[in-house]
């Protein structure tokens, strides 16, 4: 994470506006004064030193563990399996070092703090990656993972993964089938594939080929994402991988 360098350093201004520019501002501790938060707020880009790669990974990190923030704290209380499971997802899936575990922290407090929701975070990052689906998919994929860590999706957090799936502009049917991977209600395999049990062995090749190929985690890694985050690529490239040596061991393929 380059950005992250530059900006614990003090060394440049940021380039966001909206709740996730405040968040980032408070928690890497750079104040904006009055008229480059009136000029930010709408919708105005300031001179930051990153480059568009790096506020583009700065944005996905920020608005990541911001709305985390506000799922865990979506039943009133954050408890230790909520903040557990945060940890874990840092240190396991993101392989975060000590300055990114500090200052996913910093920006977990931070949001939970924040006057803004949820859904203002996410309308935020769902403008800035509308036109990319697959990290727009692996952003709700992150959000069901750490909610369902504790073994369950609670209704409160459900609203929320709801409203991102609106927000997000994902089909009911593509969000069940996200919610598949995570919280047993269909035949996970065929959910990771985006298919369901009647689909022929052909469309299931077809899902399984095009689905490697998108989630290869050089494919992923090209984005522009934070380096950790692919991490999470090859998780789901191996899960896709997985999910087919099972249909075909279940089917004869």
């Amino acid at each position: 994470m380059g950005w992250l360098g530059k900006v614990v350093g003090g060394t440049i201004g940021f380039a966001l506006g909206g709740p996730i520019g405040a968040v980032a501002g408070a928690a890497f501790g750079h104040g904006f004064d009055k008229k480059e938060e009136r000029y930010l707020s709408r919708g105005g880009v300031l001179s930051s030193g990153l480059s568009s790669d790096e506020q583009a990974q700065m944005t996905f990190f920020v608005a990541a563990f911001s709305m985390l923030a506000k799922l865990a704290k979506a039943d009133g209380r954050v408890t230790d399996s909520e903040i557990a499971s945060i940890e874990t997802f840092m240190t396991r899936d993101l392989n975060l070092d000590v300055d990114g575990r500090n200052s996913a922290v910093n920006i977990f407090r931070q949001a939970l703090n924040s006057p803004e929701s949820f859904d203002a975070f996410a309308l935020q990052f769902y403008r800035v990656f509308r036109v990319q689906p697959r990290i727009i998919e692996f952003m709700m994929d992150v959000l069901f993972r750490v909610s369902a860590a504790d073994g369950a999706i609670s209704a409160q957090e459900e609203v929320l993964l709801q409203s991102a799936g609106r927000i997000f502009q994902i089909h009911a049917a593509e969000y069940e089938k996200i919610k598949a991977r995570y919280v047993k209600t269909v035949n996970k395999a065929y959910a990771v594939l985006k298919c369901d049990e009647t689909a022929t062995n052909e469309e299931l090749k077809k899902s399984y080929r095009k689905l490697v190929a998108e989630y290869h985690p050089d494919k992923i890694a090209s984005k522009g994402l934070p380096e950790e985050f692919t991490a999470l690529a090859g998780d789901k490239f191996r899960e896709i991988q997985e999910a087919w040596e099972s249909i075909k061991a279940e089917r004869g393929i």
